[in-house]
Parts: C-alpha cells; sequence; structure tokens
C-alpha cells in the first residue's frame, strides 16, 4: 500500500507499505521490515525495522532495529539501537533544563 499525505492515529499505527508524509498523534508508531516512512514521525513511542526518511520526537522511547535506515534526527528520552541498524542524524535526550535561578543573598531575588 501507498499513502501520500499525512497520518494521524489515536493508538498503535504499523507501517508494512510506503507513506509520503507525517505520522502524528499516536500511541506507537511501529515501521515494519518493508515499511519505508518520508516524513517526521511523532508518538509515545516509535520502533524502526524498515526505513525513515525524517525526524521523530517520542515521549518515551525510540528503537531502532537490526537491519534498519534512519536518516533524520531523533528527540526522545530513550533510545535503543540494535547492532547492524543505520542511523544518520543527531539525538537529542532529556527534558530540556531550566536555567538556575540566581538569588541575591542580601535581598531580592
Amino acid at each position: 500500500a501507498y499513502v501520500h499525505g499525512q497520518l494521524s492515529a489515536k493508538g498503535s499505527l504499523r507501517v508494512e507499505g510506503s507513506v509520503e508524509g507525517d505520522i502524528t498523534d499516536a500511541v506507537s508508531v511501529e515501521i515494519g521490515k518493508k515499511g519505508r516512512v518520508r516524513g517526521n514521525v511523532a508518538a509515545e513511542a516509535v520502533s524502526i525495522a524498515g526505513e525513515l526518511e525524517g525526524d521523530v520526537v517520542a515521549a518515551r522511547h525510540v528503537e531502532i532495529l537490526a537491519g534498519a535506515r534512519l536518516l533524520g534526527n531523533i528527540r526522545t528520552p530513550g533510545l535503543r539501537v540494535e547492532e547492524g541498524a543505520f542511523f544518520e542524524g543527531s539525538c537529542a535526550m532529556g527534558a530540556a533544563r531550566p536555567d538556575p535561578v540566581l538569588v541575591n543573598p542580601g535581598g531580592d531575588a
């Protein structure tokens, strides 16, 4: 199957065909061995066994399985990359830290 356009899923989504467009709002996205996605993916959890060309934002974790290809950036608190996987891009992990508040011990903060 081939899908062109944005996909929004409120549950789990498994891709075994081709998707050209963004995937958003999913609880989990699984790109199977025969799956090919050209677009950004945003979900709670993302598992890649096929190919993804785009950025990934996952609230819980991303896993890139052996034989998978990811060309894009990742933002997630948890990442697992199996031996034999290909990943080209950058990864930002964890929540952004606020700047420390400087306190004046003699008066106003």
